[in-house]
């Protein structure tokens, strides 16, 4: 994995777009995350495309079904060489084993815990009597026991689970610089934050390619790290 842990969301309509706006600022960023939205928009194809850039793909599909057809769709995507690739891991130990068993040799399968667009009032409406906080620690448990590599969760908790999961891989996604605007994103911290409290990837979106000078707004977060 490299050296620099933000990963670029790249969740944009068009690949000739993704595709510019990632050479603008590859030099400022450790790899590339690539979501449902770009994934359903083209495919393979783009994931090869943008793979021809020569940063790290992360595939965030958050696969969720029964296992069987979990372990199938990991070995459907082999052919892309994921360096990583989440999974809810609300859908279990047994899909979350058959997950990581599937997967290829150098790809790291992470259980998404509790989405960053979700506090305690969301959870409840889902049936869930517990704080994001309390959630997110319990999946991340129950991750490790699955054997997967590690976790997504929210920057609010990755200080906690790294602290019971020493060698996990922690993605953190919904960050915001200092004064950046949370948008949808109900829980934030900072990207320094973030890597201070144990994040092994900081994924980053809005705040770049959204920005007015993508490549500044990179340079100054990768400043900030």
């Amino acid at each position: 994995m490299t050296h620099n842990p933000v990963f670029l969301a790249v969740d944009v309509p068009r690949l000739e777009t993704a595709i510019d706006l990632v050479q603008k600022v590859s030099g400022h960023i450790g790899g590339l995350k690539l979501g449902l939205e770009f994934f359903c928009a083209h495919g393979h194809h783009g994931v090869h495309e943008m793979a021809k850039i020569g940063l790290p793909i992360f595939l965030d599909l958050k696969l969720h079904d029964i296992p069987n057809t979990v372990a199938a769709a990991m070995q459907s995507i082999h052919v892309l060489e994921p360096a990583i690739v989440t999974v809810h891991a609300s859908g279990g130990r047994a899909m979350m084993e058959d997950a990581k068993a599937a997967a290829g040799e150098n790809t790291k399968v992470v259980g998404v815990t509790v989405l960053t667009s979700f506090d305690d009032k969301d959870l409840s409406g889902v049936g869930i009597d517990h704080s994001p906080y309390e959630q997110a620690m319990r999946l991340a448990e129950l991750s490790k026991a699955s054997g997967l590599d590690g976790i997504v969760c929210s920057g609010h908790e990755v200080g906690a689970i790294h602290k019971q999961w020493k060698d996990g891989f922690f993605v953190v996604p919904g960050l915001r610089p200092a004064k950046g605007k949370a948008g949808d994103q109900k829980r934030t911290v900072t990207p320094r934050e973030a890597r201070d409290a144990g994040a092994s990837v900081l994924v980053i979106g809005r705040p770049i390619s959204r920005a007015e000078n993508p490549l500044a707004a990179a340079r100054s977060i990768e400043a900030t790290l």
